[in-house]
């Protein structure tokens, strides 16, 4: 019997990688051009403005002057990357490290302790899957290789907080998010740990980058004066206002598709004031959780980025990479409770892919088609975020926290392995 659940376990982890390598075989004639993608042309972030931003950080000093600069000096490193494989052009390195950041991912997941424990393949799918319904775009932007830092960040904090803690902070000098995924940390020793040396990562990498690089922080004042994008959530109020007599545009703008016109400043305002609030949100989920098991890192982690994602005031498609990889990660413990969640990511991935590349000049235009896939794409994400927060509350804030009320002795009894987790990080 032993025999044949072996067998069994070792076929599904081969069907898993033979996907794998189907999809992100067809990944590469995409992005290579060898076979056409429908819609929007993804591979042009690579091709003019990575290898465009690659010239000027060669000699030395970072994009002052270009608005389309909006990242951490860390993504220098990203953008300088390809000339590790000088026998190839600058995209096509792009490319292939690209495609080496989804097999570390693969990897990890696939060696993980409790996916390996379990036998449970599910996280290993979620990471196939997600990726297969994001499309080729994943190997066109470099959110891919900073997902692959959050993904490894978060599978070593149970039992190296210090690394974790290492790893998130350099991935925040990547693209600020990784930062989030240490908002779960158990109280005591595990949170110090992690969050000290994530704070001296980022002192150390910021420090040097503004020694050596002029310009490093550059990107803030680009970034604080993007407006509304057209796939936002706050976005939907033009869609359907430009079919309600809103006069305005849509033009290319600080590096992407956004509205510009009446009131557009005002709707990005508010969509920072609910980031704002969700911060805020957070902030109170950390002073009242009590019962820390050994998924909350994990949850706690998807549930803050989720949020942030859905109210940011641009969501590139991209970006659902970020929530595919760290959903991925949840859904590696039973003990999660973001299966839902991570769900509805799922199927708002199809989604954005319909909205770009494929359905794209729809979006633009405002077209019944275009609106109809944002309203479904962001009403997903929104569902999800709400989910996910009503879980990771219910999870880990004894009701008599959750009312304000003093409490009367110890959390609900936790299991074996949470407590394990517990008692290693006091």
């Amino acid at each position: 019997m032993m025999h044949i659940v072996t067998n069994t376990h070792i076929s599904s982890r081969s069907w898993a990688v033979i996907v794998w390598v189907l999809t992100r075989t067809a990944f590469l004639l995409f992005v290579f051009e060898v076979v056409r993608f429908p819609g929007q042309y993804i591979a042009n972030d690579v091709s003019s403005i990575y290898h465009g931003w690659y010239g000027v950080l060669r000699g030395g000093t970072f994009p002052l002057h270009d608005v389309t600069w909006q990242y951490p000096p860390g993504a220098a490193l990203v953008v300088l990357s390809p000339g590790l494989l000088p026998f190839l052009g600058y995209s096509a390195a792009f490319f292939w490290l690209a495609f080496l950041a989804d097999a570390v991912v693969l990897g990890v997941l696939l060696r993980d302790s409790a996916v390996r424990r379990s036998g449970r393949l599910a996280a290993v799918w979620v990471w196939v899957g997600g990726v297969t319904l994001l499309g080729p775009i994943v190997y066109a932007r470099y959110d891919v290789m900073v997902t692959a830092v959050g993904v490894l960040a978060l599978l070593r904090f149970p039992r190296r907080p210090r690394a974790a803690g290492l790893l998130a902070g350099f991935g925040a000098m990547l693209k600020v998010w990784p930062l989030l995924l240490l908002i779960g940390a158990p109280r005591g020793r595990s949170t110090r740990r992690s969050w000290l040396t994530a704070a001296a990562t980022m002192a150390v990498l910021a420090l040097a980058f503004h020694l050596a690089m002029p310009g490093s922080m550059s990107f803030l004042t680009f970034q604080r004066e993007r407006g509304t994008e057209v796939e936002s959530l706050g976005a939907m109020v033009f869609h359907l206002g430009r079919h309600l007599g809103w006069h305005g545009t849509v033009r290319m703008n600080y590096g992407s598709m956004e509205f510009l016109g009446p009131h557009v400043h005002l709707v990005s305002t508010a969509a920072m004031a609910l980031s704002v609030l969700a911060f805020g949100w957070l902030l109170l989920w950390r002073l009242r959780a009590r019962t820390f098991t050994v998924a909350t890192p994990y949850d706690a982690a998807f549930a803050a980025l989720l949020v942030f994602t859905t109210t940011s005031r641009v969501i590139s498609p991209q970006y659902m990479v970020w929530l595919i990889g760290i959903g991925a990660v949840c859904v590696t413990l039973r003990e999660s409770v973001m299966r839902r969640p991570v769900a509805l990511v799922l199927a708002a991935t199809l989604f954005t892919t319909l909205e770009f590349p494929v359905f794209f000049s729809d979006v633009v235009a405002s077209d019944k088609l275009g609106v109809a896939l944002l309203l479904v794409r962001n009403g997903l994400l929104v569902l999800a975020s709400l989910s996910a927060c009503r879980r990771l509350w219910a999870a880990t804030v004894p009701r008599r926290a959750a009312r304000g009320l003093p409490e009367r002795g110890m959390p609900a009894a936790r299991d074996d392995r949470t407590s394990v987790l517990t008692s290693t990080s006091r």
